[in-house]
């Protein structure tokens, strides 16, 4: 049975401050220098993204350390070493930390600062701490700051009430924007709920225009890009925005998805060859824990792929599925020369699906996505969110291949571009229906080999 919460009162606190004037004495720091340091700085780790290397069950989540309340902890499983750590928003400058231990505190642990979360820098070392609360005065610099356990007081796992950290934080603006609110606190699933052959459903959308426009890489800029052709809302160009998308009609069945979905355009020599009908876009589970999932949150943008890609990165990057196909040929890398058996040119592709839970863009449209690992996002982007896969075709004449090419080059240049505006209902009830209730679902949200579980939307793809 674990130790139960120990006493908070002031014995406990006069007790750790002999122990805390030790550690000053030791680094050579004032208590003076210490106080100065903590009356100047704000606390930064309040509500930030926590992760952990374990926890010892869901009732004691990473995300209890930043909750400012003592009545929640994070427990780890009864193993070293241990770690928990903390996402900042930016580069901090850290000068103190608080922690505050229950029972089950760690004997040995440094604190590490780091700016990507992969390479680690010690602030502070101890092999004899006694637990309760330790104020730390430190010195470091990072995005990330970690708790990195290495022995036991107890019998127990580590067991953290609270991680509290000090200092001035550098939050980055020039081409960031923040999600509003952030998602925060949350840990990667790593649950395995029952087996479902399943979990996604479609949006169907046919081309409704081409543009030399992308506002996600040049906002504002008409012109500037190379051609695209657009599914999704019909207004989309340079200047579009959530709003403008909100407002807009849409090519899709669903009028509530009035997203913008673009694409390098496809020729056949000099002649644009735009896909005919509706076209595919899946969203699914690309996680484990297809439960998880979660709606995209309004205005969250990105590329996948990149108009700059070789072959070699374009059949190795994690969203590759068949690459391009023609008749009885897939798997090409490059746009096919003929196609046995005719048809259509098509391609797919998927976008990564775990977000950071901070920002609806980054600088380079891409950073604040991830791909899971092994069917579980990663700590630094645990949010799961659908997995967008593009299936697209083109009706190229199929006797004679040899001048087909993107807008943006050869068949690996294929990218393309998401910019959310689905209306947020309608995307939650299809997301909690069809992916969380891992159903196949067509675009009213229907799985035909499941009725009984009924639509999401009506016959005019609407929500009830």
């Amino acid at each position: 049975m674990r130790p139960r919460f120990l006493s908070r009162g002031r014995p406990r606190r006069t007790s750790l401050a002999v122990a805390f004037a030790a550690v000053l004495a030791l680094t050579g720091l004032s208590g003076t220098a210490q106080q100065a340091a903590a009356a100047g700085d704000p606390l930064i780790s309040a509500s930030r993204p926590v992760t952990a290397s374990s926890i010892e069950s869901l009732n004691f989540p990473a995300g209890a350390v930043v909750d400012n309340d003592l009545n929640t902890r994070w427990a780890s499983t009864w193993t070293d070493p241990s770690w928990i750590q903390i996402d900042l928003g930016g580069t901090a400058a850290v000068s103190k930390v608080e922690l505050d231990w229950e029972a089950a505190y760690a004997k040995a642990f440094q604190l590490q600062v780091s700016p990507d979360a992969t390479n680690w820098t010690t602030v502070y070392s101890t092999a004899n701490a006694t637990g309760g609360v330790q104020n730390l005065a430190v010195t470091g610099s990072g995005r990330y700051i970690r708790l990195y356990a290495t022995a036991r007081g107890t019998q127990y796992g580590y067991s953290l009430l609270e991680f509290k950290v000090y200092g001035q934080v550098t939050v980055p603006t020039n081409g960031y924007v923040p999600a509003n609110p952030q998602v925060t606190g949350v840990t990667p699933s790593t649950a395995n709920p029952p087996h479902a052959y399943f979990h996604e459903f479609q949006a169907n959308c046919t081309a409704s225009h081409n543009l030399p426009d992308d506002p996600i890489v040049f906002p504002g800029q008409a012109g500037a890009s190379h051609l695209h052709t657009f599914m999704g809302a019909t207004n989309t160009n340079a200047a579009s925005t959530l709003a403008s998308l909100n407002a807009s009609t849409s090519s899709c069945l669903a009028p509530a998805d009035r997203s913008g979905y673009w694409m390098p355009s496809m020729y056949d020599g000099a002649t644009v060859v735009n896909p005919v009908g509706l076209q595919t876009i899946y969203y699914k589970s690309s996680v484990n824990d297809y439960t998880s999932v979660r709606p995209f949150p309004p205005g969250l943008r990105f590329v996948v792929g990149s108009p700059s890609a070789t072959a070699t990165q374009f059949a190795t990057d994690p969203g590759y599925v068949a690459g391009w196909e023609c008749g009885t040929s897939y798997h090409s890398i490059d746009l096919p020369v003929d196609c046995p058996g005719g048809g259509q040119v098509g391609v797919r592709y998927q976008a990564p699906s775990c977000w950071n839970g901070l920002y609806l863009d980054t600088p380079d449209h891409k950073s604040h996505m991830a791909y899971p690992v092994g069917g579980v996002c990663p700590a630094t982007h645990p949010v799961a969110l659908p997995m967008i896969e593009f299936k697209v075709a083109f009706p190229v004449n199929t006797a004679n291949m040899s001048q087909l090419h993107l807008s943006s080059g050869r068949g690996f240049s294929f990218h393309y571009d998401f910019f959310n505006a689905w209306e947020a209902p309608t995307l939650a009830a299809m997301v909690n229906h069809c992916i969380v209730g891992g159903l196949q679902c067509d675009p009213r949200g229907y799985d035909e080999n499941q009725p009984a579980k009924g639509a999401v939307l009506n016959a005019q793809y609407l929500l009830p």
